[in-house]
């Protein structure tokens, strides 16, 4: 690990503090909200909260590996240096190997297919997973041309997906109704762009020559992907509920009501 300033080393800490504080509060926002939803889209809503639910974890553990990783200088107090203890970058990929898959299977879930959901959703969320597991080789590899290899492979189950999104689920969104089918418009094009810009920040050591060990590009690497983490989890999540809530109130009131209530009213 290279040595920081202190405004660089504060910089990705205060990102990663953020970070952490919006997943937590996406989180108690999404729980507190499942009940304005209709029965059929709270299953969305739940899986929505259990992404941003573990992505906070492993911000917390990603935040204290940061913290442990480096040391206020000894014989300069403006500047940290490695304290000798790895930054365990791996637990990001450990986050979007769970939550990434959830991802999509939440946009299918709040659209409540009626035909093929189950087998929909599995091939989307094995991409997805494929997606992040191609990934991780290139994201440890101490050279370009591996890391530009495997950023190639994994940027193949991403076109499926976008594949699937645009054009698999396109007659279902023209199916929607009103506010719904804007929304469902938006949340693609909210995911390419988030999803989109994963590979741009991935793409950092290469442009900056394979100098992947510098102090710029760590910050860079690693406040980008906490940008990305809060428009593709908490953002996405909160659409995901507008989605949800805009059918909801479509609906008719009777269709609104769990079976229980409705045969209680009888």
């Amino acid at each position: 690990m290279p040595s920081l300033s202190v405004s660089e080393y504060s910089l990705v800490y205060n990102a990663f503090s953020f970070t952490f504080a919006a997943m937590f509060a996406t989180f108690i926002y999404l729980v507190l909200s499942r009940g304005n939803v209709a029965p059929k889209y709270r299953t969305a809503i739940t899986m929505s909260a259990l992404v941003v639910a573990i992505a906070g974890y492993h911000y917390l553990r990603i935040f204290e590996s940061w913290q442990a990783a480096f040391v206020i200088d000894p014989n300069n107090a403006e500047a940290y240096i490695a304290s000798g203890k790895p930054f365990n970058d791996a637990y990001r990929y450990i986050d979007w190997l769970l939550t990434v898959p959830l991802l999509v299977a939440e946009l299918v879930a709040v659209m409540s297919i009626a035909k093929g959901k189950g087998w929909l959703t599995f091939r989307l969320a094995t991409a997805a997973a494929l997606m992040v597991i191609l990934g991780y080789p290139g994201e440890i590899a101490a050279d370009t041309g591996t890391r530009a290899l495997w950023g190639f492979l994994s940027t193949l189950p991403f076109v499926y997906i976008l594949y699937e999104l645009f054009v698999g689920l396109g007659p279902a969104i023209q199916n929607e109704k009103g506010e719904a089918k804007v929304l469902l418009r938006n949340i693609r094009l909210l995911l390419l762009a988030t999803w989109g810009f994963y590979p741009i920040v991935y793409l950092i050591p290469i442009i900056s020559g394979g100098a992947a060990a510098t102090a710029g590009v760590i910050m860079a690497v690693q406040v980008g992907y906490c940008i990305a983490d809060v428009a593709a989890k908490c953002g996405y999540g909160i659409m995901i509920y507008a989605i949800a809530k805009a059918k909801t109130d479509a609906e008719p009131a009777a269709a609104q009501m769990p079976a229980a209530a409705a045969l209680a009213g009888d």
